[in-house]
């Protein structure tokens, strides 16, 4: 059985079409201000999904010092 998506990889994978979407809208558009607010558009997703890439490795990180924080503990006690 596969597991089951996080809540940030379906907003991965939403904002991933998102950009594609943008990417069709850019290439059909011949009118340079539909091009620009794409172009803005553009740079409000790459900024979203920036920000859910340091959130995964910010979860990332707390999970490794939570679990060195449980191994110290138990050195602790373990030696008392």
């Amino acid at each position: 059985m596969s597991k089951p998506e996080s809540k940030g990889q379906r907003a991965q994978k939403e904002l991933d079409i998102i950009l594609s979407r943008l990417n069709a809208l850019e290439v059909s558009t011949t009118d340079d201000v539909q091009k620009s607010l794409i172009g803005i558009i553009r740079v409000l997703v790459d900024t979203q999904i920036h920000s859910l890439n340091e959130f995964e490795h910010l979860k990332k990180a707390i999970d490794l010092l939570t679990l060195q924080i449980f191994k110290l503990e138990n050195k602790k006690n373990s030696s008392l």
